[in-house]
């Protein structure tokens, strides 16, 4: 599966599950620490805001604040499936993936920048799965294309802080929960009784 297709599907995945978000759990706890559903879901959708500016060669100091705060407003849905359907116009438009990003960690090739979407929205997607208690199980081959990226950065992913440790799991854990706990989550988290 190429890098586009792997970030559609990935995209994809997550939009579902913010669809199937109750009313009553935008304020559930998630397997984030300190998150609830809304900040997990209003931090991806400014990820996709950010999207779209960066694969047209803007940089953080050009694009600034606009997209701190509340991306969500009074409809949170919406707001993130409009967010992906623009990301995924950005990141799909002719070139978009020959280019560089600038990011706040260096220039960056843009198709390393949409392997880090991959890993964003794939993630966040289990996350807010397990926190509303909707079906975590992932798109296996974006799983196994996130995780083949994902090995040869998890030491300077967790040397920067940008995961959490890495969580032990059995020898015959499947290849989502080995993901999932390489991004420092614990593949059997329920949300707190």
């Amino acid at each position: 599966m190429d890098l586009l297709e792997t970030y559609r599907r990935s995209l994809a995945e997550f939009i579902d599950r913010v669809e199937q978000v109750a009313p009553a759990q935008w304020s559930d706890p998630t397997p984030c620490p300190g998150w609830d559903v809304r900040t997990l879901v209003n931090h991806v959708v400014a990820e996709d805001r950010w999207t779209v500016p960066l694969l047209a060669g803007r940089t953080v100091t050009e694009i600034g604040d606009r997209f701190d705060g509340d991306q969500l407003g009074d409809d949170p849905v919406t707001a993130a499936r409009q967010a992906a359907s623009q990301a995924e116009v950005a990141a799909t438009h002719p070139g978009a993936l020959d280019t560089t990003v600038h990011l706040s960690a260096g220039e960056t090739a843009a198709g390393e920048y949409l392997h880090q979407l991959v890993a964003e929205h794939l993630v966040h997607g289990w996350d807010l799965a397990v926190a509303i208690g909707a079906d975590p199980r992932l798109d296996d081959e974006a799983v196994a294309a996130c995780a083949r990226w994902f090995a040869a950065r998890a030491a300077d992913y967790r040397r920067g802080d940008l995961v959490q440790p890495g969580v032990d799991v059995p020898a015959d854990a499947d290849r989502q929960d080995r993901l999932i706990a390489a991004f420092g989550r614990d593949p059997d988290w329920t949300p707190p009784a």
